[in-house]
């Protein structure tokens, strides 16, 4: 059995952690999500900061989505399911990726292509889909 396509922490369904996804692409930082603003996908609660959010969020979710369900990215490309700093992100190619840790995203930007690559197909094989 696979893992949780969303990461949203042990004792919630929070996605992000209740991180605004949209806010990292308009304003380039986590910003909190309001509890009275949220969408559901994929099973899990999606908070945002402003109904704008929510409304390009709910428009089109796997724009803003961050990859491999919010799981570390560095970590997947290893095949492993870990949760995220919600400081420590890149924006590639118009793709939100997050990272345990910012010294984990430090390794991370040495070889993005490559762990990209990577996490992509274990992300596909190990997550419940």
């Amino acid at each position: 059995m696979g893992e949780d396509p969303i990461e949203t922490g042990t004792f919630n369904n929070k996605a992000i952690y209740g991180y605004d996804t949209v806010a990292y692409f308009t304003q380039n930082k986590p910003v909190k999500g309001d509890e009275s603003i949220t969408s559901q996908w994929r099973g899990a609660d999606w908070y945002f900061s402003s109904a704008s959010n929510k409304a390009l969020f709910d428009a089109n979710p796997e724009k803003y989505a961050p990859q491999y369900g919010g799981y570390c990215a560095y970590a997947m490309s290893k095949g492993r399911f870990v949760g995220v700093d919600e400081e420590a992100f890149t924006i590639l190619e118009g793709k939100l990726y997050l990272n345990y840790s910012k010294s984990v995203r430090e390794d991370w930007l040495e070889d993005t292509s490559g762990f990209i690559k990577l996490a992509d197909a274990e992300y596909v094989a190990n997550a419940d889909l």
